[in-house]
């Protein structure tokens, strides 16, 4: 661990003045020899030992990165609760280009930082970061999960989060129409990568008509070709959520994707995708709310993916996880319930709920 005396300022301004969640333990890794840079965030162990990906990304500077990485951890906390974990929230950044600075020797360096904790912080992939990585952090340290089959873990985990947002719109639709069923439904999907093209193969198979975008070509040629029927494309987002007849717009490629230009010319009545962070700023759900739309927490709606890396450490079962993940269903309509009883948005709603069932841990009571 980096003596923080020896930070440079700006970073020691984040930790300090920047930090909005009282997060419980930061440490600053560095490892010359192999290039090491990287951030560990503990948000909230109340719950249990913190939970959360690792990403490998190149932040213009350090301060961003310990930024990042508060921002995250407690992000994760708060997705960790509401699914249910015996988890806190953590979350840790290696800062670098990952096509250019992963090594195997970085990544063994890292997880020597991780072991370090004791368990206080179990890791996982996230952006930059995948399996075969984990399988090499794994050598190092015994607190890994999102590993290979090959390797103790349960591999790719977009199976279930694509499950997780499928029940997340059935919740949706049962709370604005009265009815679960999706037969029918005009469903537009923006990324359909790993997530997205299982998340259309649900909606078909309900009978859902399914509208579809992505910058990669090639993502969407693999959905049409799969799905020959029922499945169509257009040239871009801003297309997508314009379509006529749009009933549930789901964003499942990058954060943002719900800001001051997006939300007034959304014609869907229903958002509920796999991307993190939709919310461009707190005042978007408002607007959301003021037309008619209705929001299903993002961090609520894709926990299927923390559900299946949690569940690694106990042996992986499928049929487990994916019972846990069905559950998201209910969780989400007692989201709208809490919103609609104290008049307040979804996300506030999943926020008091995430952090009265903390709150409860830290203080001893039963849950």
């Amino acid at each position: 661990m980096t003596d923080v005396t020896g930070a440079p300022a700006d970073v020691l301004h984040t930790l300090f003045h920047s930090d909005q969640g009282g997060h419980e333990q930061v440490v600053l890794c560095q490892d010359r020899a192999s290039g090491l840079k990287a951030v560990i965030a503990l948000h909230n162990t109340a719950l249990g030992p913190a939970l959360g990906g690792t990403r490998f990304y190149p932040y213009a500077s350090e301060a961003e990165a310990v930024a990042d990485a508060l921002n995250l951890a407690r992000g994760m906390s708060y997705k960790n609760a509401m699914a249910g974990l015996d988890h806190g929230g953590g979350k840790a950044v290696i800062i670098g280009d990952p096509e250019r600075d992963k090594t195997e020797e970085l990544l063994l360096a890292y997880g020597r930082f991780v072991a370090s904790l004791g368990g206080r912080y179990v890791t996982a992939c996230d952006v930059g970061t995948y399996v075969a990585d984990m399988d090499v952090v794994a050598r190092e340290c015994r607190w890994t999960t999102g590993r290979s089959p090959e390797n103790g873990g349960a591999g790719d985990s977009s199976v279930l989060t694509a499950f997780g947002v499928y029940q997340g719109m059935r919740a949706s639709a049962q709370h604005l129409w009265g009815d679960p069923s999706l037969r029918g439904r005009k469903v537009g999907i923006a990324g359909v990568g790993k997530v997205g093209h299982h998340l259309v193969g649900h909606l078909r198979d309900e009978g859902a008509e399914v509208l579809i975008t992505d910058v990669r070509e090639e993502a969407v040629g693999r959905i049409l070709a799969a799905h020959p029927t029922g499945v169509r494309a257009v040239a871009d987002t801003a297309t997508l959520i314009r379509a006529e007849g749009l009933d549930i717009y789901a964003p499942c490629a990058l954060g943002g994707a719900l800001n001051d230009d997006t939300v007034p010319a959304l014609t869907a009545r229903i958002v509920c995708g796999a991307a993190n962070n939709q919310l461009a700023h707190p005042g978007v759900e408002k607007d959301l709310a003021d037309g008619g739309i209705l929001y299903a927490p993002d961090y609520v709606v894709n926990a299927g993916g923390v559900i299946q890396v949690a569940d690694e450490l106990h042996g992986f079962d499928f049929d487990r996880c994916k019972a846990k993940a069905a559950k998201i269903f209910d969780t989400t309509l007692a989201i709208f319930a809490r919103a609609k009883a104290d008049g307040i948005p979804p996300a506030a709603a999943a926020d008091r709920i995430a952090e009265q069932r903390m709150h409860e841990a830290a203080t001893g009571r039963s849950l």
